[in-house]
């Protein structure tokens, strides 16, 4: 009987915790959920020296932060720790750092602290950001390696957050984003049929979005907001019509003019 009893008690409580979330979801979807202030904190920005790295560090900068900035390329680099300083940030610290080599990463960890998610840990204290893709929700036709990629680093960024979850290391907070093509130069020649569903997105307006979602410490955001109901569709509905929705929106011919980012000369 007293089995029973617990059983029952677990699942109101699991049902009353259950409509809070929900319930407290609904609020901060009405009024803007309050955010931290990230002056004096120390943020890593990896592919700095162009594009949203570049973007990333100077809103970062204009907040108060303390950059740590690393690219392969040290010219442009260098160009974007000029830029934040005169932007306001509080230090700014630049590396040459190719980070597809293992030893690179521990090289130039070593000037700074080493072990990144072990002081997070030690420290229960701060925020992962993965800089993922609509690829790493959806395969694209031409785009197989970039969705091998986004692929993994989603599942490797939501691994993280429920290990964290699971250690209650409360103070670690994860943000995944997932924005369709982006302006950059990266994705030039791609296009898109249906522009008020899947526009091709402004750098400036995505890095705004993504700096409210870090600083609201949001776990997705996916841009724009039609990605969420593709995944949602992707879910539920038969695959048939799955590719029927896929064929409408021109999702087949997307990546067909692709040409990928032009090399300075």
């Amino acid at each position: 009987m007293s089995q029973h009893l617990e059983s029952v008690k677990n699942l109101l409580v699991f049902l009353g915790k259950s409509l809070l979330s929900v319930l407290e979801a609904l609020l901060f979807h009405i009024i803007s959920k309050p955010r931290k202030n990230v002056a004096g904190e120390i943020v890593l920005i990896t592919g700095a020296g162009s594009g949203l790295g570049r973007l990333l560090a100077l809103q970062f900068a204009r907040l108060g932060a303390v950059l740590v900035l690393w690219d392969v390329n040290k010219e442009s680099n260098d160009e974007t720790h000029q830029l934040a300083r005169e932007a306001g940030a509080a230090r700014v610290h630049a590396y040459t750092c190719d980070c597809s080599r293992r030893e690179e990463v521990y090289r130039v960890a070593d000037q700074m602290y080493k072990a990144f998610l072990p002081a997070m840990i030690a420290n229960n204290h701060g925020h992962l950001v993965c800089i993922s893709s609509s690829a790493g929700l959806i395969g694209v036709n031409g785009l197989q390696d970039l969705c091998s990629v986004k692929f993994a680093a989603l599942g490797f960024a939501e691994s993280m957050f429920i290990e964290t979850l699971a250690k209650k290391q409360w103070g670690i907070k994860t943000t995944i984003v997932c924005p369709f093509f982006i302006k950059t130069g990266m994705f030039e020649g791609c296009t898109t049929k249906c522009p008020t569903l899947l526009p091709i997105l402004d750098p400036e307006y995505a890095v705004r979005k993504i700096i409210d979602a870090i600083l609201q410490e949001q776990l997705y955001l996916y841009m724009p907001k039609f990605l969420y109901f593709m995944v949602f569709l992707k879910s539920i509905l038969p695959i048939k019509t799955g590719i029927l929705i896929a064929d409408y929106l021109g999702v087949f011919h997307m990546t067909e003019g692709f040409t990928g980012q032009k090399k300075k000369t």
